[in-house]
């Protein structure tokens, strides 16, 4: 009997060219949907259902390459994503869309074969308004209007999106995770079976109460939901979410319980797109949100001083000197984290939002007064970091020794560069271009020194990551 329906679509459409240009070659995309579906108790004719709650940058590539994965096995999988309704699209970007539309003609037949292409055109025009979430279903995200992605599923109404989801992709800035995950927290009282999430937040917050320690968006996701620690997971990675759409290689670490790290290290990864596991959640979640910091002031460093290859090196040895000193108040083996924090910190410093914030911080083209939400690039996750971190180690329970003063110190005394960041950022009391009297200044220690006392010092806190 000929095989009939959706079922033998799916299947010839492995190894056929989507839409959006990507090619899926039989490479097992069927088998590692199965192995997670069983994993996950789904029967014959039971939707695995993912969704991405968030539609910046990140969490709409990531939400895209599920769906060009797997999305074409309709029977098996449903992947959508949420995003806030209501949020326009201002002329400019319009302007600017319809530009990037007719510079591909792949999407562009995509677009007219949709008979979606007559709204850009009109919104090009003045003649009506796009909605950042109608422009998502288009393939276009707001914070990266430049990529254009495959169409998605976007669901404007959270409860619809998550109350029997299985995989909920937290695609918030760390700012909004605790937030929108208490809202969540009230569909889900009558779940039966517990969901998995995977966090893409990369930010901390500080608290000051009982004992000084950080506050991860996984710890804030399993604080509001109640979901155990071991159904949560993150995952991050040196890259930069239009590169990794547009297929160039890359490599990201999915950490937490051996239950679902290994498998789902399977089921994402992809040709391109490497994907390992690690059992260290809170820690490299934490080193995500610190190379944050010192991408701001490397931006700040570019642009003040005309790109100067020397005057960056500089405050690279300064900034990777630091980051080595509060990795070992964070951990009992920082050199672990020393390859994933250096090439993490290196990628953002190359293209990431927070290097190009500082930039325009120091050109005078932003203020601080503009708040960390920038049109077209999102939440600039890095301002917060500045002001979790300095409050964190400005607290006196965590004083060190002095390497030359023989007196007692808060760590925050020891990086220079962090300390004058907060009074950028945070404070406010000092102008971009003084960033560079942290590089200048005399008295400043040489890194090798900070180094070298961070290695020969004991100076791990476990408390500061709620461990006893």
């Amino acid at each position: 009997m000929q095989e009939l329906g959706s079922g033998r679509i799916a299947r010839e459409m492995v190894g056929s060219v989507h839409m959006n240009g990507s090619v899926h070659g039989a490479n097992g995309t069927e088998e590692r949907l199965d192995e997670l579906r069983r994993l996950l108790g789904k029967s014959d004719g039971d939707l695995l259902k993912i969704v991405s709650v968030g539609a910046g940058a990140w969490g709409s590539v990531f939400a895209a390459l599920l769906q060009d994965a797997y999305g074409h096995f309709r029977e098996k999988v449903q992947i959508r994503i949420w995003r806030r309704p209501g949020r326009t699209v201002d002329r400019s970007t319009a302007e600017h869309l319809f530009e990037v539309i007719n510079s591909r003609e792949d999407v562009l037949r995509r677009l007219i074969r949709r008979c979606a292409y007559l709204k850009y055109v009109e919104a090009r025009l003045g003649d009506r308004k796009l909605y950042a979430d109608e422009i998502l279903k288009d393939g276009f995200c707001l914070n990266m209007i430049e990529t254009p992605l495959c169409p998605l599923k976007v669901v404007t109404n959270l409860q619809e999106a998550v109350w029997d989801a299985d995989i909920v992709v937290n695609g918030l800035p760390s700012t909004e995770t605790r937030e929108v995950f208490e809202e969540i927290s009230k569909y889900w009282k009558e779940r039966i079976s517990v969901p998995v999430i995977i966090s893409l937040a990369k930010g901390i917050e500080a608290s000051l109460d009982p004992i000084p320690h950080i506050i991860t968006p996984t710890q804030m996701i399993s604080s509001a939901t109640g979901v155990p620690t071991e159904n949560i997971l993150y995952l991050g990675g040196p890259n930069i979410a239009s590169e990794i759409y547009n297929k160039e290689y890359a490599n990201a670490r999915i950490c937490g319980s051996n239950k679902w790290r290994k498998p789902l290290a399977k089921f994402l990864r992809q040709p391109h797109f490497t994907v390992w596991d690690n059992s260290d959640l809170v820690t490299h979640e934490v080193m995500g949100g610190l190379k944050n910091v010192y991408a701001i002031g490397a931006g700040m460093v570019a642009a003040l001083t005309n790109e100067s290859a020397t005057s960056k090196s500089v405050y690279f040895a300064h900034c990777t000197s630091e980051m080595i000193f509060i990795t070992h108040l964070l951990t009992e083996q920082p050199e672990k984290l020393a390859g994933p924090l250096l090439a993490d910190t290196y990628v953002t410093l190359l293209k990431g939002r927070n290097a190009w914030y500082g930039q325009m911080l120091a050109k005078g083209e932003l203020s601080p007064d503009m708040g960390d939400s920038i049109k077209g690039k999102g939440m600039i996750q890095g301002i917060s970091a500045v002001g979790a971190f300095f409050e964190l180690l400005s607290q006196p329970s965590l004083s060190v020794q002095h390497p030359e003063e023989n007196k007692q110190v808060a760590p925050a005394e020891l990086c220079p560069i962090l300390k004058r960041l907060y009074r950028i950022l945070i404070k406010r009391e000092l102008p971009a271009r003084d960033i560079l009297q942290a590089l200048r200044d005399e008295t400043m220690n040489d890194p090798r020194e900070r180094i070298e006392m961070a290695q020969s010092h004991a100076f791990y806190r476990p408390s500061l990551l709620g461990k006893p």
